[in-house]
């Protein structure tokens, strides 16, 4: 029989929550790499955010980016950010809000330097005031969207499922950021629509993962311990998740790979880059980090504490007879002091002790001959 036969129909006993250190690695490595980037890099907000001037025309005379700025230099506006679109055939120069008469005086700049058509090129200002709206906006929906997100779960689920839950968001929010900092991609209106769409699509991933962990929980008639519990549920969902991914990310990834960078649709580029990010790391964190820490979560509860201490003291007299060797001599776990922890007594019942068998009863008469 293939493993993969085996995967699909969740017989496989791969143990996820054993490998969790090798899981948290991944996810720390990639973290600390995505708000390096963010505090180095930075992101790059689009106009709707930042507010300014956007000039763009077509590259005739396929200039360069310096050539560009030395264009722009009589004007005072060097500095400006200075893009090439679809592989250089469009030069697109964001500025700082500028007046009606600097703003004439930039695009006839630009279509002498790029030797286009003044009818070809495009401009679109956005004031400072309306971009930090934009931005508030933005913040408000994001911060409205996590606190709905944190009452379904915790109304759906455990309120310890909630926290890992809203832990695998925070996660996949920082990877999506993360990448958009280390590629300079444009942060657009159209992105945090794409963000809040991954969230909701993570958000979907866990509680499927956690609903079978719950559902197990429940109805299981054998002890487990919650890690143990936690591997049986992922064996038996993982292939679900995954396959759910797979047909989300398939034509996610033909917008973003065909239709943004072979076609040049540069528009689709930031809305499809948010959603296959995103959906990937929802599906990775759904699994691979979400479900292992509530399992270290779990696994210092009481009861579940117990539950690993009793298995022990099973296997090990299971072990024991194996060998041959009597139960009685098998050692029993340590307590804290490193003694042996003393069986607790038997509590009295209050019940008038039984009389020995035989005892009080009528002598028979001896049997004739």
């Amino acid at each position: 029989m293939s493993w993969l036969g085996r995967l699909s129909r969740g017989e496989t006993n791969i143990d996820f929550v054993g490998l969790r250190k090798r899981w948290f690695a991944i996810s720390a490595t990639l973290i600390v790499i995505s708000l390096l980037s963010l505090a180095i890099r930075q992101l790059n907000l689009g106009l709707e955010f930042e507010g300014g001037t956007l000039v763009e025309t077509p590259n005739a005379a396929e200039l360069t980016i310096e050539q560009v700025r030395d264009a722009l230099a009589p004007l005072g506006l060097s500095d400006s950010r200075i893009q090439f679109v679809d592989g250089g055939a469009y030069v697109r120069v964001q500025t700082e809000p500028l007046d009606s008469e600097t703003e004439v005086e930039l695009i006839d700049a630009i279509v002498a330097a790029t030797e286009s058509d003044r009818m070809d090129a495009s401009i679109e200002a956005v004031g400072p005031t309306f971009g930090a709206q934009v931005a508030r906006q933005a913040v408000i929906a994001l911060v409205v969207f996590l606190g709905f997100a944190a009452l379904f779960i915790t109304w759906r689920l455990q309120w310890k499922m909630a926290g890992a839950g809203l832990a695998a968001l925070a996660h996949d929010m920082i990877l999506t950021v993360g990448v958009y900092a280390l590629t300079g991609f444009e942060v657009t209106p159209a992105t945090v629509v794409a963000l809040l769409t991954i969230l909701g699509y993570s958000l979907y991933d866990t509680v499927v993962v956690f609903d079978r962990v719950e559902e197990l929980e429940e109805t299981l008639d054998i002890d487990l311990t919650y890690s143990d519990l936690i591997n049986r549920s992922m064996n038996q969902v993982v292939v679900r998740s995954l396959a759910t991914s797979f047909t989300s990310l398939l034509p996610i990834g033909t917008l973003l790979f065909v239709g943004a960078i072979l076609l040049g649709a540069s528009s689709l580029q930031d809305f499809a880059l948010a959603l296959f990010v995103g959906i990937a790391a929802g599906t990775y964190s759904s699994i691979f980090f979400a479900a292992p820490l509530l399992a270290v979560w779990k696994e210092r509860e009481p009861e579940w504490i117990d539950m690993r201490e009793r298995l022990e003291r099973r296997a090990v007299e299971k072990a024991a007879r194996e060998a041959g060797a009597p139960v009685a001599a098998v050692k029993q776990p340590k307590g804290e002091s490193g003694a042996a922890e003393p069986r607790s007594p038997k509590k009295p019942t209050g019940a008038a002790p039984r009389p020995p068998k035989g005892a009080g009863a009528k002598p028979r008469p001896p049997k004739g001959r």
